[in-house]
């Protein structure tokens, strides 16, 4: 298995939070003052960034300093993922029982669909981020080499790029929650006015 480098260090500790990764890393080979580190990374299919990086000889420090950027990644995550309690929104994962599964023959463009849960990071897990608005791509079209689909969330509105193997069932206008509804509702009229 390929060590996991950043920089001269190998990354030995990693966490997840949200949009960010907190990780520990040691290169015994380092200049005085410098063995240990502690950063965050930023990935995606091409290449990690690792930003903010602080480095010290003294492991407890590094492993201190780890701990302290969890707990506020930890808390504005929080911040952005907990619900108010007076939306009144069911947010608990949708498995997609009672719906039509998407085949390969499914025209997805236009429709509503539900991602698979475990497409998302656990902290996104959550039916607030399933229900989207497939708005193209070419893995939207039946049979279709391409496999991209393009979609705007509908609690969010926020456009996101999915594999139409992340794509669990079509969702019909009634089986959608109230919130996934005006949402709904909210995408089709920005799209109108963006089509005049």
């Amino acid at each position: 298995m390929d060590k996991r480098m950043a920089g001269p260090y190998e990354v030995f500790q990693a966490i997840s939070a949200g949009p960010l990764e907190i990780v520990m890393g040691e290169n015994p080979g380092a200049e005085p003052g410098e063995r240990y580190m502690c950063a965050f990374c930023q990935s995606c299919d091409l290449f990690e960034n690792f930003t903010d990086m602080m480095v010290s000889d003294d492991y407890v420090e590094i492993l201190q300093l780890f701990g302290q950027r969890i707990a506020e990644e930890a808390g504005r995550l929080h911040d952005t993922v907990t619900l108010s309690p007076e939306l009144e929104i069911d947010d608990a994962p949708v498995t997609g029982e009672g719906l039509t599964l998407v085949t390969s023959d499914d025209d997805l463009n236009g429709k509503v669909i539900l991602i698979k849960p475990e497409v998302f990071k656990r902290e996104y897990q959550h039916a607030t981020h399933q229900y989207q608005l497939c708005v193209g791509g070419f893995g939207a079209s039946p049979n279709s080499r391409g496999s991209a689909v393009f979609c705007t969330n509908l609690f969010t509105g926020e456009t996101s790029r999915y594999e139409r193997r992340d794509v669990l069932a079509i969702v019909e206008r009634e089986q959608l929650p109230d919130w996934a509804k005006a949402g709904l509702k909210r995408a089709e009229k920005e799209k109108d006015e963006g089509a005049r």
